[in-house]
């Protein structure tokens, strides 16, 4: 029996451990969930025979060493920022480590001594990032094969909410993963592309103004904004022709423009605490953040930003309970941290509501001395707000990843991303039999 270790029992975890424990039998597996809260993990394995929960503490080195040295392969969900310490313990103690999140120039440092080791320390394997690499080298690898000519290569993709859920949200938006992350979206540093072979740089303040428009049949019109640095996709995806390159998020038309007013006003930095929160209500923390002056907090934030009182934007900000005297209900935090609590009043998924993932890529090629154009798109309902297509979609790669790992049909070793062929393959093609497929169209 071979021993698979989750580590973390969040919001993204389910579809994995559910896909695991679908396979331990027959694959004579244990697979083991550990969470810092006991109850996560034993809710996440639902008493399974095959399944087990542990308390797992990051912190305690000695602890997490020993929960580390009983597995085969390790796969987090934890925080980003604990990656790095748990991935070196693997390397000491000879495990495979697997993970969603985007690699990091620490992780990067592993790599040499990992393959040396024989380890595959699997990065970016989830949705965005992850689905979006094997689906974009899928399709560059078939038009590149034929003898086309890749010229331009835009992909937006973005977890929403469904349209038929909640229909008088205006911002058409709730939160379906890390709130914080998407609070915070964008400060990681300027965003870079490519435009027709001019570079573009956009700062953090502008970024929500500096949006694509997309529309894809069935759902309607969405916007896309660019997502960190999108040019060292050139070298990694091998467009050494291209003339535009664009990585994107994306959002339902209208989004961009309303989360702009609270950029502008500085209430997404997640730095420089508000020590009296617990005093404040929703408008008090708006106005903290606007001049003073004669008027309601709604008629100076129309005023300070030129923006229609009875305009989109406004709307959005109103049904959001931003100018009402509700207290915000935290005893201090960032303005980041603040934004967050009054959203998630409002944002938390409820009993009914479905969240839609949308990924969407736009090839232009040339071929035979003629320019293509091909759209290739994704788009996935969840069934609940229990079980989203933000967790499928995160959580099956992975696990479809640590199967073929076992099954020795994974040679790559060191620290990696899914781009070849032996990733991309059966990944994509075990999650078209689950209903989780691209729809190609001429652009």
């Amino acid at each position: 029996m071979r021993t698979l270790l989750v580590l973390g029992a969040g919001r993204s975890s389910g579809a994995l451990i559910e896909y695991l424990l679908g396979q331990a039998s027959a694959q004579d597996w244990q697979v083991i969930v550990a969470d810092k809260v006991l109850e996560s993990a034993q809710s996440a394995i639902y008493h399974h025979e095959r399944g087990a929960a542990i308390c797992f503490d990051p912190d305690d080195a000695e602890g997490s060493r020993a929960i580390l040295a009983s597995a085969d392969v390790v796969i987090s969900l934890l925080p980003p920022s604990l990656h790095f310490d748990v991935a070196k313990r693997c390397l000491i103690l000879r495990k495979h480590f697997l993970t969603a999140s985007y690699v990091t120039e620490e992780m990067r440092s592993l790599h040499e001594d990992a393959k040396s080791a024989g380890l595959l320390f699997l990065n970016e394997c989830g949705l965005d990032p992850g689905i979006d690499h094997m689906s974009a080298m899928e399709m560059i690898d078939r038009i590149q094969a034929e003898g086309g000519r890749i010229q331009s290569f835009e992909s937006f993709a973005g977890g929403l909410i469904a349209p038929e859920t909640d229909p008088e949200n205006p911002w058409r938006y709730k939160f379906t993963w890390n709130p914080r992350n998407v609070v915070t979206a964008g400060q990681q540093g300027d965003a870079e592309y490519l435009v027709n072979g001019l570079r573009k740089r956009v700062a953090y303040e502008e970024l929500f103004q500096c949006t694509t428009r997309i529309s894809i049949n069935d759902f309607g019109e969405f916007e896309g904004y660019p997502n960190r640095d999108s040019l060292r996709y050139i070298k990694l995806y091998d467009l050494r022709e291209v003339r535009t390159m664009i990585r994107g998020t994306l959002r339902f038309k209208g989004f961009c423009s309303a989360w702009n007013v609270l950029v502008r006003l500085g209430c997404c930095y997640d730095r420089g605490m508000i020590n009296n929160a617990d005093t404040m209500t929703h408008s008090d923390f708006i106005n903290t953040f606007l001049k003073t002056g004669k008027g309601t907090p709604e008629e100076r934030l129309s005023a300070q930003l030129d923006i229609p009182i009875d305009g989109h934007e406004m709307k959005c900000l109103r049904w959001s309970g931003f100018f009402d005297a509700e207290f915000v209900g935290i005893k201090a935090g960032t303005p980041a941290a603040i934004l967050e609590h009054i959203l998630m009043k409002k944002w938390r998924l409820k009993p009914g509501d479905r969240d839609l993932v949308v990924m969407w890529h736009r090839f232009s090629y040339e071929f035979r001395k003629e320019m293509k154009a091909v759209q290739y798109c994704l788009a996935l309902k969840g069934t609940d707000q229990s079980h989203t297509a933000m967790a499928l979609t995160v959580g099956l790669p992975l696990g479809i990843a640590t199967r073929l790992l076992l099954e020795n049909k994974i040679q790559q070793r060191g620290v990696v991303i899914p781009l070849k062929r032996e990733f991309y393959g059966p990944i994509l093609h075990e999650l078209s039999l689950r209903g989780i497929s691209f729809r190609m169209t001429d652009a």
